[in-house]
């Protein structure tokens, strides 16, 4: 090749070089124009979103954080005035767990205080004037007759006398309820207690009081009777955050599984289904209660809104009155059946072909503690208001029936330990060690939810 040609295809070369760069960078240029013309779109559809979320959803989310801050921060100050008020007053302590308020010159508050000799009283009926005997445990109210219940199944109308004695103490500092007592059951004698006499929210201990009733007022004794599951009482479950057995719209459940359903899991519909099917609404079930109350002897004292426990003002009782419906509900056979079972498994349902298998965690987690005896029946409760609660009933080594009732722990757990130490205590013992007898420590946290 000469140099001529030579020239040339160098010429041809560099030509063709300066095309390819040319092709590049259009190439560059048209994926950049696509990419903007993708992305400017969508960074203006994201910028939308995040406008319309923030106008319509993120301020209402964050003042539902703030609002629960808000909330959280006052009840630590209220747990943390109420422990100051316990240092600076450990024999009185006479503040209201559902108000706040005071509660030392409440004429309704039965005078039960730690350490209160065998001459003070507890609550006296009030409605004696209406004919009802404060010692009749169920029934309608007039001459110690039971109203009638289930073939097979039976109430007491033996009176328990509740009353302190001599011997009657305080809790061991190492029980971090603030309130208490221990009862025997057989021959009504306070063991032990602390606040005894101070207004409460019951929480779902409330249910067991719902299953005695219901037991006493049911319109139709079988207990193998269907009951329709209506949205009304799913709806009222959610709308309330209640536990629920988990009963689906239109089951078909049976009178007993409501029964069970009520205490095992505290299920918010079953006590719901149950009320209804018994006294024909919500409100109409609470007059049998509260009637119950009266016959009890504690309508001076303890006041029921609903059957299921939910925070009111008006829905109150002292940790006594508890522990005298317990032992009410304890000398029904077939409440006292409900109360005692570990686990039971509902009808099998087209919603439900196996059946929904509930647990009275209380006695689950309590069963294999060392309480010196043997815990048979129990029911628990939380709400913000009264923190953790319980109400049980055991017997010790040689078959005597006790009750404990306890209020205001901070936790599930530290509910269940309060119940062992109380009843070992007595059933090993014979009681505290009167140099660890004091009033509850201050309470750290809120307490725990835990199937209530």
């Amino acid at each position: 090749m000469n140099e001529e040609e030579l020239l040339e295809e160098q010429k041809r070369q560099a030509r063709r070089a300066k095309i390819e760069q040319m092709r590049r960078e259009k190439m560059r240029q048209e994926r950049f124009w696509k990419t903007v013309k993708i992305a400017i779109p969508s960074v203006i559809a994201l910028v939308v979103i995040v406008l319309v979320f923030h106008q319509f959803v993120g301020v209402e989310f964050v003042d539902r954080l703030q609002e629960k801050r808000r909330q959280k921060q006052m009840e630590q100050e209220e747990l943390s005035r109420r422990a100051e008020e316990l240092a600076n007053n450990p024999d009185a302590a006479g503040f209201d767990v559902v108000k706040g308020e005071d509660q030392s010159a409440d004429e309704n508050a039965p005078a039960l205080a730690q350490g209160q000799s065998a001459s003070a009283l507890l609550p006296e009926e009030e409605d004696a004037q209406d004919g009802a005997s404060s010692n009749v445990l169920g029934g309608d109210g007039s001459n110690g007759q039971l109203s009638p219940f289930m073939d097979g199944y039976s109430s007491s109308a033996e009176a328990l006398s509740a009353h302190v004695t001599d011997q009657t103490s305080g809790f061991s500092t190492e029980v971090v309820s603030q309130y208490g007592v221990l009862m025997d059951a057989e021959t009504g004698e306070i063991k032990a207690m602390r606040n005894a006499g101070e207004r409460i929210s019951p929480a779902s201990m409330t249910k067991v009081l719902t299953v005695l009733v219901a037991a006493e007022n049911l319109p139709d004794p079988d207990l193998e009777k269907k009951v329709t599951i209506t949205i009304d009482t799913t709806d009222f479950s959610y709308r309330n955050d209640c536990s629920a057995v988990g009963f689906s719209v239109d089951e078909q459940v049976t009178v007993r599984d409501l029964f069970y359903g009520t205490i095992l899991p505290s299920g918010g519909d079953a006590a719901h289904a149950l009320a209804v099917y018994v006294a024909g609404s919500m409100d109409g079930f609470a007059d049998l209660m509260n009637e119950k109350l009266r016959q009890l002897g504690l309508s001076g004292s303890a006041h029921f809104t609903n059957c299921v426990g939910l925070y009111d003002e008006e829905h109150y009782c002292t940790i006594y009155d508890m522990a005298i419906i317990m032992d009410a509900a304890m000398r029904n056979e077939f409440c006292k059946e409900v109360l005692s079972a570990h686990v039971y498994t509902t009808t099998k349902t087209e919603q439900h072909p196996e059946g929904i298998t509930v647990s009275n965690w209380f006695l689950r987690r309590i069963e294999d503690k060392d309480s010196g005896g043997l815990v048979v029946g129990a029911k628990t409760g939380f709400v913000v208001q009264s923190r953790n609660c319980a109400v049980s009933y055991a017997t010790d080594a040689n078959g005597h029936p006790y009750i404990c009732a306890t209020g205001a722990a901070g936790g599930s757990w530290k509910c269940i330990y309060d119940h062992v130490r109380i009843y070992k205590a007595f059933f090993s013992d014979g009681g505290f060690d009167p140099a660890t007898i004091g009033d509850a420590p201050s309470v750290d946290d809120p307490g725990e939810a835990d199937g209530e």
